[in-house]
């Protein structure tokens, strides 16, 4: 961390003050690299890892030369541009930006696609200063004559690579190619590779290039462990894990495998959601608001999700399926160990991914602690501590169910295990009565529902309450090992 002051960096004095009533202090490295550069006016090239702070890295500079701008808000002629590569993380950007914005008399729109066009086109036509937007709806927008990029005068690319890895450059160059070349522009990435280094040498003029950490470093406080299990028990390990107290991530290699993943676990009392591309933006909406609310303490998602999600207090991701390629494991390992916490990372491996696993960690610059495991093995409480609760799967409002799924309570919902059934006999905390746990009318024990935050416990370093009493007993639901160990097999 920084030990300088954001006013020190040339943040202008009203910033500071709304950075301060949000608690935020004190600048992360690659805030503290950037800013005076970026604040300067000058074109950026900053790298850092995921989740090191770089949505507020450029944020203040654009907020800070907006406000100082004699130009006025036009309709159609935003006088700002970000381009991210999902949804998911437009949104995020949004949500960090408008309280900053709105004190400062700035207004921002999302633009992506997902969803109807009408309301951004009309949020277009009103006119807005900044434009958080997914390349292909953008450019949707301007083909129908919707919004003009002519008037940006500061551009922001955020997450290059990610834009790179899903095919998106061509259409970056193009929207770059709309905006006046005499504009600030600033591109972060967690890696410059060779498509990120043609974009930054063609359009932006004399950058000063900062790197924060190295480009596939893990973070210093994020715990690398690989699990090496077999198949018949890697669910019953996977499931232990997740039972644990706190925010969970888990990532999956395919779609229907993190449809079929959060199912099962909501049939085993594990209330959990899913993120991938098949989701219309309102079901992929309610899963991270079921994520963020605690109402579904575990996240299952694919990779092409990964860069989206954007949850400070996840103290735990495991690779369920390892990752193909390194930079995958960078990027789903990023949600975890988030702005200076700690955290853990956990690979499953069977005995035919050893050597996949060892060049995948090797190649990520990752120094893993392997380790055979069962799902009484006492390791699994040192990574996840706490008593395992099944309180119940997540079920999602009828309300919100899709028109197409009826009243859906027997199916997985719109993508994300609502509607799943709770199992008989859920709502009993691992080791039953008299074991810390309660039963099922008890006060620790909910159904279908959000498990309370504190969860009656203390809070850990990992970000995870401490156990309320020693693990006992075996009252997790029955299905887990045939279930669970089926899908592991068929992703090899």
């Amino acid at each position: 961390m920084s030990s300088t002051t954001f006013g020190a960096l040339g943040v202008p004095a009203p910033l500071v003050e709304i950075l301060a009533q949000r608690e935020i202090t004190v600048p992360t490295p690659i805030q503290a690299a950037t800013l005076p550069d970026s604040l300067a006016g000058r074109d950026v090239l900053g790298r850092g890892r995921t989740g090191s702070g770089k949505t507020m890295a450029f944020v203040l500079p654009l907020l800070t030369r907006l406000s100082r701008s004699t130009t006025q808000r036009q309709s159609r002629r935003p006088r700002a541009l970000i381009l991210a590569p999902t949804r998911e993380l437009a949104t995020q950007i949004e949500d960090a930006l408008t309280p900053l914005a709105a004190p400062l008399g700035l207004t921002s729109r999302t633009v992506f696609g997902g969803v109807g066009q009408n309301p951004q086109v009309t949020a277009l036509r009103k006119g807005v200063d900044i434009v958080v937007a997914c390349p292909g709806r953008l450019e949707d927008l301007i083909g129908q004559g919707h919004v003009s990029l002519d008037a940006v005068e500061v551009t922001i690319i955020d997450e290059a690579d990610h834009m790179a890895d899903l095919g998106f450059l061509p259409a970056v160059r193009r929207l770059l190619d709309a905006t006046p070349a005499r504009g600030q522009r600033m591109l972060f990435s967690a890696t410059l590779d060779a498509g990120i280094g043609v974009i930054a040498k063609r359009y932006l003029s004399n950058p000063v290039t900062h790197e924060a950490d190295s480009a596939q470093s893990p973070v210093s406080t994020m715990a690398h462990h690989v699990l090496h299990v077999t198949p018949e028990g890697h669910g019953q390990v996977l499931l232990d894990l997740v039972a644990a107290p706190g925010r969970t991530v888990v990532f999956t290699r395919t779609k229907h495998r993190a449809k079929k993943l959060a199912r099962q676990l909501n049939g085993q009392g594990v209330p959990a959601v899913e993120l991938h591309g098949n989701l219309s933006q309102n079901a992929r909406t309610r899963t991270m608001e079921a994520f963020h609310s605690g109402a579904a303490r575990t996240l299952v998602a694919t990779d092409i999700a990964a860069r989206g999600i954007h949850v400070d207090d996840v103290a735990l991701v495991i690779h369920a399926d390892p990752p193909v390629e390194h930079k995958a494991y960078t990027h789903r390992s990023g949600r975890t160990a988030r702005a200076g916490a700690s955290g853990t990372v956990v690979t499953l491996m069977t005995d035919d991914q050893v050597r996949d696993v060892r060049d995948l960690t090797r190649k990520a610059g990752v120094k893993a602690t392997t380790t055979r495991v069962h799902a009484t093995h006492p390791l699994l409480q040192e990574l996840a501590p706490g008593d395992r609760s099944f309180e119940g799967g997540f079920a999602a409002p009828v309300a919100q169910a899709s028109p197409r799924q009826g009243s859906g309570q027997r199916r997985s919902g719109s993508g994300s295990g609502q509607g799943s059934r709770p199992a008989s006999g859920q709502g009993q905390r691992r080791g039953g009565p008299g074991s810390g746990g309660s039963g099922a009318n008890g006060g620790g024990g909910h159904r279908g529902g959000a498990r309370p935050a504190s969860g009656g416990a203390r809070p850990t370093s990992s970000g995870r309450p401490a156990s309320a009493g020693p693990r006992t007993g075996s009252a997790r639901p029955a299905r887990s090992a045939a279930s669970f160990s089926e899908g592991a097999r068929r992703t090899r």
